[in-house]
């Protein structure tokens, strides 16, 4: 048998999502357990590994809960962002922690706040503006001295500071370790992830941090309509870890 290419496993991937119907809501009440997990019809969901759907406050249980609420006559499963997260902590953040953080640390070795461009003058010193602070933060809050460089060629940074972000992220609780992964692969940079993370930048900042050049781009090029449309996309999907991490950490 021929083994198929990457084209088409996505075609059939695509064709199976289309064609493959969605499941038909057969509840009528959702509630929060006193275990704060979830309840339909007063029996527990389970995450797709069959562990309790249990979440670590009560903020975070009543916005899932809110999710599976919201559903109309069939469950969509992408519009239920929160329990996906949830899910992904519960079943995945502990049993694959180390190999998580392998992910997170590569990023870390080669972060985009750390490759600088030589030119033009004013993307320069929007790199600046935007990536110093992060640069700095890790610094002086996770002691981790992060080296930057004007050039594309691949720069170690010193086991120290690797060792100091490998040390922070395994020492997370698998809700923020699991938003700290997925904001590590959104925006590039797992130091702008994880000081997002800690509330120490705002969304707006963050956003605009892991969008220099591509936003550097727009202005010299203009828009691609395609382009605007999975930049929207990843921002929905930015917004929502942000939202997951901070009522995971009870902060809204």
């Amino acid at each position: 048998m021929t083994a198929e290419t990457e084209d088409e496993r996505f075609e059939r991937l695509s064709r199976d999502r289309i064609v493959r119907p969605l499941p038909k809501r057969f509840y009528k009440k959702v509630s929060v357990t006193r275990q704060l997990g979830i309840a339909l019809d007063g029996r527990g969901v389970k995450t797709p590994l069959k562990a309790p759907l249990v979440l670590p406050n009560s903020a975070l249980a009543a916005a899932v809960a809110g999710e599976w609420e919201a559903q109309g006559e069939f469950i969509n499963p992408h519009a239920m962002p929160l329990t996906k997260l949830s899910n992904t902590a519960i079943d995945r953040a502990t049993a694959e922690k180390p190999n998580i953080a392998a992910e997170i640390l590569e990023f870390a070795g080669s972060d985009m706040v750390c490759y600088r461009a030589e030119a033009p003058q004013g993307l320069v010193i929007r790199q600046t503006k935007h990536w110093d602070p992060v640069v700095a933060w890790a610094e002086s809050e996770l002691d981790a001295r992060f080296a930057t460089v004007s050039t594309l060629t691949h720069m170690r940074q010193s086991n120290a500071a690797l060792a100091a972000i490998e040390k922070h992220v395994l020492a997370l609780d698998s809700f923020t370790f699991t938003a700290v992964h997925n904001l590590t692969t959104l925006t590039g940079s797992a130091l702008l992830a994880i000081m997002l993370a800690a509330d120490s930048v705002s969304v707006e900042k963050a956003w605009a941090a892991a969008n220099v050049d591509e936003d550097w781009q727009i202005e010299t090029w203009g828009q691609d309509d395609e382009a605007m449309g999975r930049r929207a996309g990843r921002y929905a999907e930015f917004s929502c870890c942000v939202k997951f991490v901070r009522l995971a950490a009870n902060r809204i």
